[in-house]
């Protein structure tokens, strides 16, 4: 993965509500539309798009999110818990994917909605028993994923499924960078305006190869799946009429807003 080679690739609707796919230039903030496929040959078409005439999605639509977690080592300690001695993963329903933008709803009884922010991958070709050494050539690009978790749920339960796994649970983008080693890039969350993280990826126990070879040595991970890969430490609560922005360094910021059940 070299950065001479970054494409900002994006899902997004046009002011009629038709749905494309495009590059985006974030200097210019806009968006050239493509035709073909993220995960095989594209081609510009088309004039380009300012990215305040569309609404941009989700980049992908994963047949599951694999997460992380306790891969950070203050994260762990601020949560009690210890580094594994072998990555700790567990599932996100693809119906917990939103885009930039779509709301957070918090869900009706609990008291505690976390952000997490992350720096996630985006499978690019079929991976299973893939070796640490060749993990990296499967992948398409880097995204930002905010792992949002209901902790009082997550510790009623003592598992990981419903407390972040509802719907809007998983916001994901603005895009899929390209060509971004994933080996040491800053993560930052800030709740209104507030920063809230402030990591790096170097500081992951297990780095985004061996989470890669680990997984798809388990599951067959299909293109446009999405491994994300654990939060830094400083993760809290946010409230309706909030709202979170999470940023990794060479891609870009995801910002949602909180909403009540009652405001869905």
């Amino acid at each position: 993965m070299t950065s001479a080679m970054a494409e900002h690739l994006a899902r997004y609707l046009d002011g009629e509500g038709r749905l494309g796919l495009g590059c985006v230039d974030p200097g210019t903030r806009m968006l050239t539309p493509l035709r073909g496929s993220f995960f095989g040959a594209h081609e510009p078409i088309g004039d380009a798009l300012s990215l305040d005439a569309i609404q941009l999605l989700a980049p992908v639509i994963p047949s599951k999110v694999v997460a992380v977690a306790s891969n950070y080592k203050k994260h762990a300690e601020e949560m009690g818990k210890t580094i594994p001695p072998t990555p700790k993963i567990f599932l996100k329903p693809s119906t917990a994917v939103i885009g930039p933008g779509a709301p957070i709803v918090l869900p009706p009884g609990s008291q505690r909605v976390d952000h997490e922010a992350e720096l996630a991958v985006v499978v690019g070709r079929t991976m299973k028993g893939v070796a640490a050494a060749d993990a990296l050539d499967h992948i398409l690009g880097c995204t930002v994923l905010n792992d949002v978790t209901a902790r009082d749920f997550q510790w009623a339960d003592g598992a990981f499924t419903r407390g972040k796994g509802f719907d809007s649970f998983c916001p994901l983008g603005p895009w899929i960078t390209t060509g971004l080693d994933p080996a040491d890039l800053r993560v930052r969350a800030w709740l209104d305006g507030e920063l809230r993280q402030d990591g790096r990826t170097s500081d992951m126990a297990f780095d985004v190869p061996t989470l890669l070879e680990f997984v798809s040595g388990i599951m067959t991970l299909h293109p446009g799946d999405v491994v994300t890969t654990g939060t830094p430490s400083g993760v809290g609560p946010m409230v309706a009429g909030q709202t979170i922005t999470v940023e990794v360094e060479g891609v870009g910021q995801l910002s949602n807003p909180i909403i009540s059940p009652e405001a869905a």
